[in-house]
C-alpha cells in the first residue's frame, strides 16, 4: 500500500509521470530527504501509538508513522466496539516489513505488555484499579485487570467471611495489586484492603468511646459451639454461649443466625482494647426476679431436665431458673446410683423444694420426697422381722460383704461370713455378682438407725452339727487337693467342705509331694466346730499303719516267747534225762563186762 502523508506536498510531483527526469539529481535527493523527514524510525518488539486509518470487515488499518501502514485483525478489537477511523490505539511492532511488504502489528501483544507495566505500576504506587469479575474458582475469584486474569482470594474479598462467591461474578470491583509472580504470570489482588482503610477510622472511633455497659449494634460474623463473633463496625467482639440467654442452650444456632443484626452490651475489654466480651441476656432482667413469690421450701414445682451430671440433675422451672436434684435426693435407697438411672435430658417431672436462696439464686430439689420413706412405715417392723425370709437384688460388693436391695429404699448387709456354711469365701464376688438375685433371712433389724443385717447360709441348717459326728479325730477320709501354698494344702473333703494339711504331713509314702487335683487318704487330726476348722494329715495314714504292724508283731512275739522257752526247758530236761540214762546204761554195761 502506498504511503499517504499529509505533511509532504505531493502536488509537486503530480501530472508528471516521469518526474524523475524533471528534476536534477540534487533536487531529487532533496525531495526524498524532505519525505524521509516525515517518517518515524520504528523499532521491532516495541509498543507504539498508531492511528486508525480505515476499518474493513476483517482488518483494521493502522498508521504508525512508517512508510507503510499495518494491518491488525479486527478480532483483536472486540473490547472496542465503538472503534472508528481517527482513533488512536497502542500496537506492538512484530516486523517492520513482512513478505507482502507491510509492517506486522499486534494489538493483543501490545495490550499484554502495557497491562503488565500498568500492573507493576499499580503495585509500586499502591494504586486502586477497577477490575471485572469473570468467574469463580477454587478459593476465590478471577478478576480481569487490564486484560490480565488475576486471582482474588476469598479471604481478601471482605473483612467478614463470604459464604457465596457467585454474587460477585459479572460485576466490576475495585481492587489493589498485592503480589506479582512473573515466573507463573500470576497476579494476586485484594478488595479487603480498601474496606479496611474505610473501617480504620470507624474502628478508632468505637475503641475510643468503648466502656462497660455500653449497648452496641453489630452483625454476627462467625459462629462456633462456644459462642459467636460479632462485627461491631470494624471491631470484633465475642458473645459467649452462656451470655446469649438466661436459659440453657447447647449451641448458639438455637437462637441466632449468621449475618443477623443484634443488640449487645459490652461486658468487658482488655487494656489494649483488642478483646471485647459481649452479652445479650444482660439486656433483660434476670428471671429470678420474676420467680413466683409463693414458691418456698416444701413447695411442689414442675419443670424440665436440662442437664444430667455425675452428682445430680438440673431441673429448669423457667428459662434462667434452675434447681439441682442431687443423686441422694432421687431415691430413698442408701445405695447411690448414677443419676441417669433415674432421669434423662428432656424429662418433664415434678419435684419438692428442699432449700431456696433468692439472693444467691440457688435452689435444691428432691424427687424421693414425693413418696413415703419406707423406713417410717408401720409395717416395716413386722415385714422385716428377725427370721423372715426375703429375696433381693445385689447392688454393691465390698471386701466385707454385699448390699442387697429388698425394695426401693430398703437395703441390707450380708456379711461375707454369712454366705456359706461350708466354703471359706474371701470376697463376695466369688459367690455372686452385682445384679444377681439372692435369697436371705433377716438376722437383725434396727429401724432407728436404718440398718438391716441379712444372711444367706441361715436359710439352711448348720451342717457342722452333722459333720462333727462324721469327721471325728483319727477318722480317715478320701480328700482332693484343691490348692497348695508354702504352708500346706487346702483339701476338699466329702460334702464339699474344706480342710487343711500342713506341708510336713502332706508327704507321700515314697517321699514325694502330691499335686493339685490328686486324691489321697487323710486322717483327721483336729476338728474345731466353732471355727469350722478341720486339720488333716496324709503322713499319719501310713506311719500309723506301720506302727500298728510293728506293735502287732511285737505283741505276737511277746505272746509266743514264753511257750517256746518252756518247751525248750522241757526238751532240755528230757534230753538231759535221756543222756543221763544213756550214760548209766553204758556204765552198767561196762560193769557187766
Amino acid at each position: 500500500m502506498s504511503k499517504s502523508n499529509t505533511d509532504f506536498n505531493w502536488d509537486l510531483l503530480e501530472g508528471n509521470k516521469g518526474f524523475g527526469n524533471a528534476y536534477t539529481k540534487e533536487e531529487h535527493k532533496k525531495l526524498m530527504a524532505m519525505y524521509d523527514a516525515t517518517l518515524n524510525d520504528v523499532e521491532e518488539s516495541k509498543v507504539v501509538m498508531g492511528k486508525v486509518v480505515t476499518i474493513t470487515d476483517r482488518d483494521v488499518v493502522i498508521d504508525v508513522g512508517f512508510k507503510a501502514d499495518g494491518l491488525v485483525p479486527r478480532s483483536e478489537f472486540r473490547d472496542m466496539p465503538e472503534l472508528k477511523a481517527g482513533d488512536e490505539v497502542e500496537v506492538f511492532i512484530e516486523k517492520k516489513e513482512s513478505q507482502t511488504g507491510q509492517i506486522e502489528l499486534s494489538r493483543k501483544k501490545a495490550k499484554i505488555l502495557t497491562a503488565w507495566d500498568k500492573i507493576q505500576g499499580a503495585l509500586d504506587n499502591d494504586t486502586i484499579i477497577e477490575g471485572f469479575v469473570k468467574r469463580r474458582t477454587k478459593g476465590g475469584l478471577i478478576v480481569d485487570i487490564f486484560g490480565i486474569e488475576s486471582f482474588l482470594p476469598g479471604s481478601q474479598i471482605d473483612v467478614k467471611p463470604i459464604r457465596d462467591f457467585d454474587i460477585f461474578v459479572g460485576k466490576k470491583m475495585e481492587v489493589k495489586v498485592i503480589k506479582i509472580n512473573y515466573t507463573n504470570d500470576n497476579v494476586v489482588v485484594s478488595h479487603k484492603v480498601l474496606i479496611e482503610k474505610d473501617l480504620e477510622e470507624q474502628r478508632g472511633l468505637i475503641l475510643a468511646n468503648l466502656e462497660r455497659g455500653q449497648v452496641l449494634e453489630g452483625v454476627i460474623k462467625n459462629m462456633t459451639n462456644f459462642g459467636v463473633f460479632i462485627d461491631l463496625g470494624g471491631v470484633d467482639g465475642l458473645l459467649h454461649i452462656t451470655d446469649i440467654s438466661w436459659g440453657r442452650i447447647t449451641h448458639p444456632e438455637e437462637m441466632l443466625a449468621l449475618d443477623q443484626k443484634v443488640r449487645v452490651a459490652v461486658l468487658d475489654f482488655d487494656d489494649d482494647k483488642k478483646r471485647i466480651s459481649l452479652g445479650m441476656k444482660q439486656l433483660t432482667a434476670h428471671p429470678w426476679e420474676s420467680l413466683d413469690a409463693g414458691i418456698d421450701v416444701g413447695s411442689k414445682i414442675k419443670g424440665k431436665i436440662v442437664n444430667v451430671a455425675d452428682y445430680g440433675a438440673f431441673l429448669e422451672i423457667m428459662p434462667g431458673v434452675e434447681g439441682l436434684i442431687h443423686v441422694s435426693e432421687m431415691s430413698w435407697s442408701q445405695h447411690l446410683r448414677n443419676p441417669q438411672d433415674f432421669l434423662k435430658i428432656g424429662d418433664e417431672i415434678e419435684a419438692v423444694v428442699l432449700t431456696l436462696d433468692r439472693e444467691e439464686r440457688k435452689m435444691s430439689l428432691g424427687i424421693k420426697q414425693l413418696t413415703e420413706d419406707p423406713w417410717t412405715k408401720q409395717e416395716m417392723i413386722s415385714k422385716y422381722a428377725v427370721g423372715t425370709a426375703h429375696k433381693g437384688t445385689v447392688r454393691n460388693l465390698t471386701n466385707f460383704g454385699l448390699f442387697l436391695e429388698l425394695e426401693e429404699g430398703v437395703d441390707g448387709l450380708v456379711h461375707v461370713s454369712d454366705l456359706s456354711w461350708t466354703k471359706k469365701i474371701k470376697h463376695p464376688s466369688e459367690f455372686v455378682k452385682v445384679g444377681d438375685e439372692l435369697d436371705v433371712k433377716v438376722l437383725e433389724l434396727d429401724v432407728e438407725n436404718r440398718r438391716l443385717a441379712l444372711g444367706h447360709k441361715q436359710l439352711e441348717e448348720n451342717p457342722w452339727d452333722t459333720f462333727e459326728t462324721i469327721f471325728t479325730e483319727d477318722s480317715v477320709h478320701k480328700c482332693t487337693i484343691q490348692a497348695k501354698t508354702d504352708k500346706g494344702a487346702v483339701l476338699e473333703l466329702p460334702y464339699g467342705i474344706e480342710g487343711f494339711c500342713n506341708t510336713k504331713n502332706l508327704v507321700k509314702a515314697d517321699g514325694s509331694q502330691p499335686e493339685v487335683g490328686e486324691s489321697l487318704d487323710f486322717k483327721v487330726v483336729e476338728f474345731i466346730k466353732a471355727d469350722k476348722k478341720i486339720t488333716l494329715s496324709h503322713l499319719a495314714t501310713y506311719t500309723e499303719e506301720k506302727k500298728e504292724k510293728k506293735e502287732k508283731k511285737a505283741k505276737e512275739e511277746d505272746t509266743v516267747a514264753p511257750e517256746t522257752l518252756a518247751d525248750m526247758a522241757e526238751i532240755s530236761s528230757e534230753e538231759k534225762t535221756k543222756k543221763k540214762g544213756g550214760r548209766k546204761k553204758k556204765a552198767d554195761d561196762d560193769s557187766a563186762e
